[in-house]
């Protein structure tokens, strides 16, 4: 197919667009997670109510939002409205994998960290989140193959990811069942690729427990 290599030049924009969503996923959803099952009745209520939000709202309709109010706003890229609307709702998502897998780690052992001596600051940090985000591996690892095919979304507002591209190939070959079963495939790859590589992660960890 003469335009796999064109349509090869979306994948280091989907990629980008995926980490940049799960980074961000990460970096609020472990905080809300811990708000949530350690906050006050009003931090849990904002938390619940921020994660009901996004994850009600189909994506398409936030990148739509994100694009056509808050980019205008802030001046910001297509590209950045993207990311920032899929980081957001991946936020919501991941926060409730946390959350489980905080609540998975048994109470006693923050008893017995707590009648060590530790804060409770110390005991969160120092038993039990390590033990939830091996926990959490497995929920994170769903949500990773879930926000990779989700970079597709963002063919609608002109970012040039490999959907697009792929759509741009079919308009001027006018092959869609070639083009976009190629596509296709790249896509069945790349998250193949990903959930094996997670799957190691995971095992890896079992291992040393």
């Amino acid at each position: 197919m003469r335009e796999l290599p064109f349509i090869l030049g979306g994948v280091g924009t989907t990629v980008q667009l995926a980490v940049i969503a799960l980074a961000m996923g990460f970096v609020i959803g472990l905080p809300l997670a811990l708000m949530e099952v350690y906050g006050s009745r009003g931090v849990r209520w904002v938390v619940s109510t921020y994660g009901t939000l996004f994850r009600s709202v189909p994506l398409l309709v936030l990148i739509f939002i994100f694009y056509f109010i808050v980019a205008k706003v802030a001046e910001l890229s297509n590209f950045s409205a993207a990311a920032l609307a899929m980081g957001l709702r991946s936020a919501a998502y991941q926060s409730e994998i946390f959350r489980g897998a905080i609540q998975s780690v048994g109470t006693g052992q923050m008893t017995a960290a707590r009648s060590l001596g530790m804060t409770r600051f110390q005991a969160i940090r120092h038993v039990v989140l390590p033990q939830a985000l091996r926990l959490a591996i497995p929920g994170w690892g769903n949500e990773a193959a879930v926000v990779l095919k989700d970079t597709s979304f963002a063919y609608a507002i002109g970012v040039a990811e490999l959907m697009r591209r792929a759509e741009y190939a079919s308009a001027r070959t006018y092959e869609p069942f070639a083009i976009f079963t190629g596509c296709a495939a790249v896509y069945f790859l790349m998250t193949f690729g990903l959930t094996r590589l997670l799957t190691r992660v995971e095992s890896a960890y079992r291992v040393r427990t």
